[in-house]
């Protein structure tokens, strides 16, 4: 089945960053429209899919993942601003049938990400 799907793992801690906001955007000639708002769950990841079957479309997104929203709560001393505040990850589909998995592995100075499974 097609589907955008993520989760966060705070790297810093060794734990899943549950709490953490996502905003996803899809990004067009035009500029960026707002699909979806998300938290994550205790597991680090999202209650379903961020976008799933015919609502996946080709195209270009965007997911902000608001660390330092989430490294302040769990208690994180941070610089003001924060290193790290919002994490823009833009990313492309190309088969609106695939499924796409685009993982966070977060701390206060650093990230990364990876196309998973």
């Amino acid at each position: 089945m097609a589907k955008l799907s993520t989760h966060v793992l705070d790297t810093a801690r060794g734990i899943p960053a549950g709490g953490l906001a996502i905003d996803l955007h899809q990004v067009t000639a035009g500029g960026r429209m707002h699909l979806k708002s998300v938290v994550t769950n205790s597991d680090g990841r999202t209650a379903e899919p961020l976008l799933n079957g015919e609502l996946l479309a080709t195209g270009t997104y965007e997911l902000t993942f608001h660390a330092g929203e989430y490294l302040r709560r769990a208690g994180a001393e941070l610089p003001d601003p924060p290193f790290l505040d919002e994490v823009v990850i833009r990313f492309g589909i190309s088969e609106a049938t695939g499924s796409y998995h685009v993982p966070l592995l977060l701390s206060p100075y650093g990230y990364s990400t990876y196309r998973g499974s």
